[in-house]
Parts: C-alpha cells; sequence; structure tokens
C-alpha cells in the first residue's frame, strides 16, 4: 500500500471519531458542562496513565541524552514555530491590541497530543514511540507555558507552578522509576491499570474536540484574512521548516517519524483558554483553532507523505 493510503487510513478513523463527537454537541447528548467535565478526565487521568504505561520500562528512554534530545527538540521546534507565527501576523498587518500575540500563540502551538497519536500508532506500529512523543511534548510545554505565556500576555514573570500539570508530573514520574530501576515493580496488574485507562484518552479526547468544534462554530464568524492567514503558517510553512529541522539534524529515527506527525497537525486549542487569561483576543484564537482544524483534513495526507518521502521512512 502506497504511504498516501496508508495516512488516509490512519486519518480517517481519527475524522470519524471527532465526527462523532460534533454530532453527539449537535444533539444536545454531549452539554458543554459534560464536555468540560471528560476533558478534565483526560488531562487529569487518563493521559497520565496512557504516559506511564508508555514510558515506564521502555527501553527507548533509558539513554538521558536522548531523553534531553527529544524534549529540547519540542521546546526548539514550539519557539521557531511562535516565531512564525508572530512574524506572519507582522506581515498580514495585524498589530498588538488587535490579536497579533494571540494570533502568534495560537498559530504556533501546534495539537501535540491527542489528534498525533492515533497516527502515530497507525503508521509506525510497535516502535515505542508514545514515550517519545510524550518526553518531546515535556518540551513544548515548557516553550508554551514560558515564551507563550509571556507572548499572550506581555508579562515576562514565570511561576514554576505553570509546571505542575498531570501529564508533565507523569513524564517525570515515569522516567524516574526507569532511572532508579524500579519498572519491574509496575510489570502485571499495575502496568494492566495503567493500560486499560490509556487506551480510553484518545477516543474520549477526540470527540470532546469534536464537540468543542461545534461549539466554537455556533459562536464566532469568521475573519478569512486570519483563517487564511493561520493556515499558511501552520499548516505549510512552520511544517516545512520542521521536516527540514528533521532531515538536517542528527536525531533518533523514533524522533524523526514523531516530528512527522507534528509538521502536519493543527493548532492547539487550548490557546483558546490562554487567551481569556491572559489578556489575549479569544476571537482570533478560535478562528484560527477551527480553520486550521477544518484545513488540515487536506493538508495533512500531503504533509506526512512528503515528511516520510523525505525523511526516509
Amino acid at each position: 500500500m502506497s504511504q498516501s493510503l496508508l495516512v488516509l487510513e490512519a486519518l480517517v478513523p481519527v475524522i470519524v471519531v471527532i465526527g462523532v463527537g460534533a454530532l453527539l454537541r449537535k444533539y444536545e447528548v454531549l452539554r458543554e458542562d459534560i464536555e468540560r467535565g471528560m476533558m478534565q478526565m483526560v488531562v487529569q487521568v487518563l493521559l497520565p496513565a496512557l504516559t506511564l504505561a508508555n514510558i515506564i520500562g521502555n527501553e527507548s528512554l533509558d539513554d538521558w541524552g536522548e531523553v534531553g534530545m527529544v524534549a529540547g527538540f519540542g521546546c526548539g521546534g514550539l519557539l521557531v514555530g511562535l516565531a512564525l507565527a508572530y512574524g506572519f501576523a507582522g506581515l498580514m498587518g495585524m498589530q498588538k491590541g488587535d490579536g497579533k500575540r494571540t494570533f502568534g500563540v495560537t498559530a504556533g502551538i501546534q495539537n501535540y497530543g491527542f489528534m498525533g497519536v492515533p497516527l502515530l500508532l497507525s503508521l509506525f506500529p510497535g516502535d515505542d514511540l508514545l514515550g517519545v512523543l510524550f518526553t518531546h511534548n515535556v518540551g513544548v510545554e515548557l516553550a508554551m507555558w514560558t515564551v507563550g505565556v509571556s507572548l499572550m500576555s506581555g508579562d515576562k514573570n514565570f511561576s514554576w507552578r505553570l509546571f505542575m500539570k498531570a501529564p508533565i508530573i507523569a513524564v517525570v514520574v515515569g522516567l524516574l522509576i526507569n532511572a532508579v530501576g524500579l519498572d519491574p515493580l509496575f510489570e502485571g496488574a499495575p502496568m494492566a491499570a495503567f493500560q486499560m485507562l490509556g487506551a480510553a484518552a484518545i477516543p474520549i479526547a477526540l470527540i470532546v474536540i469534536g464537540a468543542g468544534l461545534v461549539e466554537l462554530l455556533r459562536k464566532e464568524r469568521f475573519d478569512w484574512k486570519v483563517a487564511i492567514g493561520a493556515v499558511v503558517v501552520r499548516l505549510v510553512l512552520i511544517p516545512a521548516c520542521m521536516i527540514g529541522a528533521a532531515y538536517a539534524l542528527p536525531i533518533s529515527l523514533q524522533l524523526k517519524q514523531v516530528m512527522v506527525i507534528q509538521a502536519a497537525m493543527p493548532a492547539a486549542m487550548f490557546p483558546i483558554v490562554l487567551a481569556k487569561h491572559y489578556g489575549g483576543k479569544p476571537e482570533v484564537a478560535v478562528q484560527v483553532v477551527v480553520a486550521t482544524t477544518v484545513a488540515c483534513f487536506v493538508t495533512m495526507p500531503f504533509v506526512i507523505v512528503i515528511g516520510m518521502w523525505a525523511l526516509g521512512l
């Protein structure tokens, strides 16, 4: 089967599950309060369980130098994305006060978790890649909660409490368990429990994403300049830079596989929350998220196929 068909085969279930979430929200089966509770359950319980299940005992994460490179690549990649998106906002004529910072943060941060996991597992099965992905995401979180929040708010004061998030803690705990040799203690029932909880994380998260898209479309009217600009920078320029960096730099095969999927992702939804809490423009964030999420179902196969070809995957 050609690479393009493999990508489409992996993408269709993601679209279907997101569509189920959209229908549940449209017909009020999944109400807004239930949606919020489900996402809290995913972030606080299911995703940490999935993280621990894929990091504990993962031999590909035994090398702390490799762990540092993976997390550093996640951090550096996001910083480049933020810079490109913020600069592109200026080229579009956006100014501080009318959404330039919000555009830069939202278009610069990819949906680094939920949408990419099923694609990664479908295209590159059996390589312990989720542990690499979650370690990469620690670097993304580091950049988001420092530079991303600073850019959104204009405030340069940080608190380490920003990093006390369950998914980040799960990565650190899992790596420490491996480092001190306690991973055999988690074989059997504990690992089975982590795997059982973790198996629910991605389907539920995709359903919530679908429900969230319906709600966003109901509330916001589109500015086509923002929407088209977001698609260009998030789904064309940033992927080209990410794949180019993965090609040029001496990184592992597993990290290259992770980066191909990350490059194809639309804008993350969480910057909408950042915009609300840190003085941004939530309406701009919503337009960026909706435009790139809808458009990515067209661009994603091309980005992944070109990336796999360029990186020899």
